[in-house]
């Protein structure tokens, strides 16, 4: 298993824990892009109609060996972590969680709390802040 990682911005991460929670679901392969607001909004509105930049996609993939392709939007990762006090790091990892969840087949939108159990167990595991979820129903 392994992290294909793009970075297209000039903040670096670490991708250590990355790896391990990755390995914990899933022996394939994820894509792991790092863009900004306007990257991520143009991507946002050709796969999902909707033009706006937006904190985290994932894409799934069916009958192939990587499990799917997350996006992450640096920018919001930045104005996060500083309104939260909390590292960029630990932010980039949220949401690194919040859409491996989705490529995994969680969905917040429409189940009844699964995700958000699995994504507050994942941050207490690994010892990290609120998850957007749990920050969104405060």
């Amino acid at each position: 298993m392994a992290i294909d990682f793009e970075n297209k911005t000039d903040t670096l991460y670490d991708l250590k824990l990355i790896q391990k929670i990755a390995l914990d679901f899933s022996k394939k392969d994820i894509e792991l892009i790092v863009c900004n607001n306007q990257s991520i909004q143009e991507i946002n509105k050709t796969y999902r109609k909707i033009d706006k930049a937006t904190d985290v996609l994932s894409f799934p993939y069916d009958n192939i060996p990587i499990l799917g392709s997350i996006i992450i939007n640096n920018d919001f990762v930045q104005k996060m972590a500083k309104e939260l006090k909390h590292t960029a790091q630990d932010e980039f990892v949220l949401l690194f969680i919040h859409g491996l969840l989705h490529i995994l087949g969680y969905d917040h939108e429409i189940d009844v709390g699964q995700m958000r159990e699995k994504e507050e167990e994942l941050i207490k595991n690994y010892k990290l802040p609120l998850s957007l979820i749990t920050r969104n129903q405060e």
